[in-house]
């Protein structure tokens, strides 16, 4: 079975969407099968690989992954898609403990084709999130370069800590992950010299640069290796997929 990198973050503009797509794309361009799977109601990681978000979420009609999976245009690069329908979104989000692990089970038992599986979970620490945690190897939190984003980051890790306690100790914490980085601005060195001082070797070397290729490349359909190959945010998310496969 493939290794399963659940991307969260409970607080939303972090650049979880933008890793979760951009890593699954540095894995496809590596020859590596990959699925992105997107749990977040906002389908923003659908809409990314322009595609359609699915009237009914697969994961709540339990029906055989590889019969909702769709193939996008970049070889080697799957995808699972979101849904806005309400009751599914209802659904997945009121699910208690034994339903989250059923759900779960699903997820990780349908995976076997793929290499890599990265699911982008909602900004939330919800039932959502929990059953991406308890599905996921590892796990990648994005974290923006300023201080507000760092709130909340105390109960994520708990959460964190909970999934893996309770469930199979398959889940590893994978990489906190420093995004748009303004090198000239004093704030963003004051967050990381915190961040890397409190959490060690979990941050990851890589730091993302704030580059807008990377927020213009999902409004073309496009990944930031397709849309802007030489761009910063290419060449930020590329060692970033390097260290990654490193780890596996």
């Amino acid at each position: 079975m493939g290794v399963i990198h659940c991307v969260a973050n409970q607080k939303g503009g972090v650049g979880k969407t933008t890793t979760a797509v951009s890593l699954a794309a540095g894995c496809a361009l590596a020859g590596l099968r990959t699925l992105l799977v997107d749990l977040d109601p906002q389908c923003n990681a659908t809409s990314a690989l322009g595609q359609a978000p699915a009237a009914r979420h697969p994961l709540v009609e339990r029906t055989p992954l590889r019969d909702s999976v769709l193939e996008t245009k970049f070889e080697n690069l799957s995808l699972l898609p979101g849904s806005r329908s309400f009751k599914d979104v209802d659904a997945l989000a009121h699910v208690d403990d034994s339903q989250s692990r059923q759900v779960a089970e699903h997820l990780m038992t349908n995976v076997g084709l793929f290499d890599q599986i990265f699911v982008d979970c909602p900004p939330s620490l919800g039932a959502l999130t929990q059953t991406a945690l308890t599905a996921a190897d590892d796990v990648l939190m994005p974290l923006q370069c300023e201080y507000f984003a760092m709130e909340g980051l105390t109960q994520m890790i708990e959460l964190i800590r909970e999934v893996i306690k309770n469930s199979n100790n398959r889940l590893a914490f994978g990489h906190i992950v420093l995004t748009m980085y303004e090198c000239s601005l004093e704030l963003t060195h004051e967050v990381e010299r915190e961040v890397r001082d409190f959490f060690g070797e979990v941050v990851s070397p890589t730091v993302v640069p704030r580059d807008v290729a990377l927020a213009e490349a999902p409004s073309h359909g496009e990944t930031i290796f397709s849309y802007a190959p030489r761009s910063r945010g290419a060449r930020a998310y590329l060692e970033l997929t390097q260290e990654v496969l490193g780890r596996d």
